[in-house]
């Protein structure tokens, strides 16, 4: 969708903040016992840290291996959601459990459990990530962008 590097900064910044936001969350409410208004507000404190790994990760690691991972099962004349579908099973299949390590480093106690505790913080947060990014954070991120630049070609 983006179509010069300016337009896959904002689509990166987007995608990012809406899928760090929601598993932050989900997250958030696991650990105190259920969701609330105030994990919400909670939420943001651990976005300062969260977003710009998010987007440093997907911007200049994740999205350049996501599709050489994705084009190793589809091929470029695919139809273009098989290929948007492919590429984002990918992101999710690297950003998970890199996104859960990170944040069982800064925000769980889990000393010489590290290990045991991110396995399970990634199988916990993987599901949700996977429908989440596919069913409605990627459709949406998708239909802003295009009201944002639409397409002179249509």
């Amino acid at each position: 969708m983006p179509k010069n590097l300016f337009q896959n900064i904002v689509f990166t910044l987007m995608m990012a903040f809406l899928m760090v936001y929601v598993m932050i969350c989900y997250n958030i409410s696991l650990n105190t016992g259920g969701m609330s208004n105030q994990v919400f507000l909670m939420a943001f404190h651990e976005m300062v840290i969260m977003w710009p790994a998010a987007f440093i990760l997907e911007f200049f690691i994740v999205d350049k291996l996501a599709h050489k991972l994705a084009f190793r099962l589809v091929k470029a004349d695919d139809r273009p959601i098989i290929i948007i579908l492919a590429i984002s099973v990918m992101i999710i299949c690297i950003m998970c459990p890199v996104m859960s390590l990170i944040a069982t480093i800064l925000f769980k106690q889990a000393g010489s459990e590290i290990i045991s505790v991110c396995l399970q913080t990634t199988f916990m947060n993987f599901p949700v990530a996977f429908f989440w990014q596919l069913c409605y954070c990627g459709p949406f991120v998708r239909f802003l962008f295009g009201k944002m630049f639409p397409d002179n070609k249509n």
